[in-house]
């Protein structure tokens, strides 16, 4: 795979199943499951990490693809960015696939994969804060059996992969309603996000859910900001808010993920370019969805 690998991988293993997979893992607890490897084999070549063992997940096919499942998608972990972009995926999770198309250049869509992005849990990974405002579970698969958590869980830590363990499918509910996801980066053309935000609408449950990403080593929540909007939103009729209140709610947000200091503190220039940067995505972004 590279120059460095056989001198950090003592063995690579290349099951055809899960459950092969998971056998792998179970009897070389250090071995690394590895797919795209856009993180991963970076992190080898940096000297980074040297893993024991590298677990192949490339000819696992029942987790390249996605099926339904009771007013949900159970999404494998092998789908690629290239694949969450295409249109008829964009038709089923319009967020996710925004954030698969804004993941980087080609060569990084065409290899790196969802369940990669999920267990290297990198801030800046743009399908994070989507999954998050979906509020979406992993499909756990280990030595013990098949579980599920939800993806929160596993970002703040709650709940951590035990040996043996990786994530199979990702269950996220299909809503059926306007989602989008804007992102900000340093530069022209694909980057990583500086900040990035995703806002989902749920008629059922007559809410909005929001999620802010690249700012924290987690996707952050900004739960009040979500019930005060959706009190202003009038379900049963058009959707659309006032400028003021899209403003309103931007701000809302920012200053929930990134709050003032205590006293008389100011914010560094640079933190406060970031929230007037989160609150411009976040009104942004409602503003499309309810539109």
């Amino acid at each position: 795979m590279t120059t460095h690998a056989p001198q950090t991988a003592q063995s690579v293993t290349l099951p055809a199943s899960l459950d092969e997979a998971v056998a792998a893992l179970t009897a070389m607890p250090a071995a690394v499951p590895v797919a795209g490897g856009t993180d991963l084999m970076a992190a080898v070549n940096k000297g980074q990490l040297r893993p024991a063992g590298l677990v192949g997940l490339g000819r696992i096919n029942e987790i390249r693809g996605w099926q339904y499942q009771d007013g949900h998608a159970l999404l494998g972990a092998g789908l690629t960015h290239s694949r969450m972009g295409r249109p008829d995926f964009a038709a089923l999770i319009p967020a996710l696939a925004a954030a698969a198309r804004a993941a980087g250049p080609p060569q990084i869509r065409n290899a790196g994969t969802l369940g990669g992005n999920i267990v290297t849990a990198a801030p800046t990974g743009d399908s994070l804060p989507v999954l998050a405002a979906l509020e979406a579970d992993l499909v756990v698969m280990g030595p013990l059996g098949t579980r599920e958590i939800p993806i929160s869980h596993l970002l703040a830590g709650r709940d951590l992969l035990a040996p043996g363990e990786l994530v199979a499918f990702v269950r996220v509910p299909l809503l059926h309603a306007p989602q989008v996801f804007l992102k900000a980066t340093g530069r022209t053309g694909p980057a990583r996000a500086a900040a990035s935000v995703a806002v989902v609408l749920d008629p059922a449950r007559r809410g909005v859910r929001c999620a802010v990403g690249a700012i924290a080593p987690m996707p952050l929540r900004p739960l009040e900001a979500e019930h005060w909007i959706a009190s202003l939103v009038d379900w049963d009729a058009e959707r659309g808010l006032a400028p003021e209140a899209l403003t309103a709610f931007g701000e809302y947000v920012a200053a929930a993920c990134i709050p003032d200091p205590p006293g008389d503190e100011q914010l560094p220039p640079a933190v406060l370019h970031l929230r007037r940067t989160v609150a411009a995505l976040a009104r942004r972004a409602l503003g499309r969805a309810l539109s």
